[in-house]
């Protein structure tokens, strides 16, 4: 049975009494917490696929949080990101929250806040976990066809009959049967319906 993963809230921020105490108010409902004084602590530290989020101070020596979540973009570092400042302004959070932050708080904020806040960074998290984990063994499935049976697969979903399949690959209706036959055996396809689907989330529509 696989372990269940423990989520960790990672938080940076330069000052060392707000990072122990949002860590012992994470810590007290009994999720891992981690906290870094910079940006680039964090970046040195190994990701694991547990869920996570991260609870970032707008105002940091080094760089601001604002341009911190702009890098880890840059850089293809997918995590929520909670953002908290005590100088925060309206055009400031607009700014983060249409670059995907889960949530802009002004110091002093409530607790129960952080961490309603940080439930529902965890979540997205992991939906984003899953959802990379379906496609992932999609693609591995995906990569089990053979080149005519990917050529199959991409006319079935485009929504050609056998026999024209047949007629644009030179080959017998009998002989695209077969090859849809392992197409959907493969896939794990139940029906076009789920196979196309497959194909939408792989993006074949691009690959024709």
């Amino acid at each position: 049975m696989k372990p269940v993963a423990v989520p960790t809230v990672f938080i940076v921020d330069d000052d060392s009494g707000m990072r122990q105490a949002v860590q012992d108010l994470v810590e007290s409902v009994g999720l891992r917490a981690e906290s870094f004084s910079t940006g680039e602590e964090f970046l040195k530290r190994q990701r694991t696929t547990d869920p996570g989020c991260l609870v970032l101070d707008v105002r940091l020596p080094q760089m601001s949080g604002l341009d911190f979540q702009r890098q880890l973009t840059e850089i293809g570092v997918q995590i929520p990101i909670i953002f908290i400042t005590a100088h925060g302004d309206i055009p400031m959070s607009v700014r983060a929250l249409k670059s995907g932050a889960v949530e802009f708080l002004t110091k002093p904020f409530r607790d129960q806040d952080l961490l309603d806040a940080i439930q529902q960074a965890l979540q997205r998290d992991r939906a984003a976990r899953e959802q990379q984990a379906e496609i992932s063994a999609l693609h591995a499935r995906y990569e089990a066809l053979t080149a005519r049976e990917r050529e199959v697969m991409a006319l079935v979903v485009s929504d050609m009959l056998n026999k024209h399949i047949a007629a644009k690959i030179g080959a017998s209706e009998a002989t695209v049967k077969i090859h849809r036959g392992h197409v959907m055996e493969k896939m794990q396809a139940g029906s076009l319906i789920e196979l196309v689907r497959m194909a939408d989330k792989l993006k074949l529509s691009s690959n024709k």
